[in-house]
């Protein structure tokens, strides 16, 4: 059982380390397109297409169940949050450095854990709020400038960070009761495409080949990156599974360097350094507690010697 519980947990922090270069390339590709077409023009695009693929999908190997939900609030609750954060991340990369919203996402480690206890009722251990504390004082050293350096893009990656955290808790809400977790990816893709094709033919502009390629690129780099997220929250809590998507930061900075000419500053790279470490604390420790308490388990349920 205890090779079991590591090797689920070990099984889940690789999938997030892939999860984080699929949505870095995919970010990469927002950059790129998001300073010529407006947000709608992107997802409507995207949201169809990662919807068709969940149905493919689900036909190709059909699951228990189909893309229905047994948790339609909390389903309905995590797609709005997914398209809010979608929003917010489109327009924060318009706004800032590729590398800068990456203070953003280290965030959200923090905000799981706040999240974690009355969503999921999972236990945050005082170790864990004190390597998020870590993070947090990492997240801070990266505006040397103090608060006269917030600006809105800065506030609007904070909507992301906040909507897409809530919306990675409730895929783990949900993730407890759903076999497929191909809904989990279905249902915020489509109301994607719904809400934002409403808004498309106020904002459409022509697509070259070149940048249609990039929009359907993208689809696919978001559907393989949020189906693997998703099996990820299943076997890591979302406080532990959210610090090691903080390798988004090296992406980020080899993606925002090769393709848009930007290089973080020192403390940029100071503040991951902490970020990275409270992340890293954070899996160490869960390992750790998860063995303790199955040894301890094991060792209570042997019968008394005689």
């Amino acid at each position: 059982m205890i090779k079991q519980a590591s090797g689920a947990a070990l099984i889940g922090a690789a999938l997030v380390l892939i999860y984080t270069a699929l949505i870095s390339s995919a970010d990469a590709i927002t950059k790129l397109l998001a300073g010529g077409y407006a947000a709608p023009q992107l997802y409507a695009v995207s949201g169809g297409l990662v919807a068709l693929f969940c149905v493919i999908a689900n036909r190709a190997k059909p699951a228990q169940g189909g893309l229905r939900t047994t948790k339609p609030v909390a389903m309905a609750l995590r797609s709005v949050a997914t398209v809010l954060a979608g929003l917010c991340f489109f327009y924060a990369f318009r706004l800032l450095a590729f590398a800068e919203v990456f203070v953003f996402i280290g965030l959200m480690p923090i905000v799981a854990g706040l999240l974690s206890g009355p969503i999921l009722g999972e236990h945050v251990h005082w170790r864990s709020w004190i390597a998020l504390g870590v993070g947090f004082i990492g997240v801070i050293s990266l505006f040397p400038e103090g608060v006269q350096a917030v600006e809105p893009g800065h506030l609007v990656a904070l909507g992301a960070c906040l909507f897409g955290t809530f919306s990675m808790v409730m895929a783990r809400y949900v993730g407890r009761y759903e076999k497929n977790s191909l809904a989990l990816v279905f249902y915020p893709n489509l109301l994607n495409m719904i809400v934002m094709a409403a808004a498309l033919p106020f904002v459409f502009k022509p697509m070259p080949l070149t940048d249609l390629g990039l929009a359907v690129a993208y689809a696919a780099l978001l559907f393989g990156a949020r189906w693997l997220l998703v099996i990820a929250l299943r076997l890591l809590p979302a406080y532990t599974a959210t610090p090691l998507m903080n390798m988004q930061f090296v992406w980020m900075v080899i993606m925002g360097a090769l393709f848009f000419g930007e290089f973080p500053a020192s403390n940029v790279f100071l503040g991951a350094t902490f970020v990275v470490a409270s992340g890293v604390y954070l899996v160490m420790d869960q390992f750790a507690r998860d063995r303790g308490q199955r040894l301890s388990g094991r060792r209570t349920s042997m019968p008394p010697a005689e």
